[in-house]
C-alpha cells in the first residue's frame, strides 16, 4: 500500500519549534521530489519547502524552517523554529517524480492525511 503518514505536530507557543516527519512506504522516496504544504481554515493551500530527488536539505520561510530527508529511512522532515501564530494550519507532505509538477504546479502523485500545527499561547 501506498502511502504518507505525517507526524510531529501539535501546539506550541510562538517562538517554539516544532519537527514533523513524514514516513512513505510503498515507494521509495529516493527518485521523488517532496515538499511541504499547508492550508489554515479558509485560506487556499501554499507550498511551505520542496525540494528535487537530487536535494537532501534546504531553507525556506525566510530560514526559519528545513525541509530534509533521509532516503535510508525512507522519511522526509520539516524543521520548523522560530513559530509564528500565522503558521498555524494542517501540514501535509506530498511525492511526485517531477520536481515542477510538485514544487511549481503544487501536484503529486501522492499526499499525507495532515497533520495539525498550532501555534498560540
Amino acid at each position: 500500500q501506498v502511502q504518507l503518514v505525517e507526524s510531529g505536530g501539535g501546539l506550541v507557543q510562538p517562538g517554539g519549534s516544532l519537527r514533523l516527519s513524514c514516513a512513505a512506504s510503498g515507494f521509495t522516496l529516493d527518485y521523488y521530489a517532496i515538499g511541504w504544504f499547508r492550508q489554515a481554515p479558509g485560506k487556499e493551500r501554499e507550498r511551505v519547502s520542496c525540494i528535487s530527488s537530487s536535494t537532501f536539505r534546504a531553507n525556506s520561510m525566510k530560514g526559519r524552517f528545513t525541509i530534509s530527508r533521509d532516503n535510508a529511512k525512507n522519511t522526509v522532515y520539516l524543521q520548523m523554529n522560530s513559530l509564528k501564530p500565522e503558521d498555524t494550519a494542517v501540514y501535509y507532505c506530498a511525492a511526485d517524480p517531477e520536481v515542477s509538477r510538485l514544487c511549481v504546479a503544487g501536484q503529486g502523485d501522492y499526499w499525507g492525511q495532515g497533520t495539525q500545527v498550532t501555534v498560540s499561547s
